[in-house]
């Protein structure tokens, strides 16, 4: 039985997709949340964040402004 080779012109996403700063500021952001600290909306004057989502969502936009490893928001 012979094997399949792959096409050599497609290329493997190497590295990470989110840096390590990234992961420590969604980390402070989900802490924030637990506490009952962390708020939305444009600085912080919108309600309380309950959902996780949300919160990861308030921690990637944090760590795009910093200038740590985030890909790019999504159009939508």
């Amino acid at each position: 039985m012979a094997t399949k080779k792959r096409p050599s012109s497609r290329k493997k996403s190497g590295g990470r997709k989110y840096g390590a700063a990234a992961s420590k500021t969604i980390k402070s952001a989900m802490h924030r949340k637990k506490q009952g600290t962390l708020r939305s909306g444009k600085g912080g004057k919108g309600g309380k964040v309950t959902s996780r989502k949300q919160a990861i969502a308030i921690g990637l936009s944090e760590a795009r402004k910093k200038g740590a490893k985030v890909p790019p928001k999504k159009a939508a």
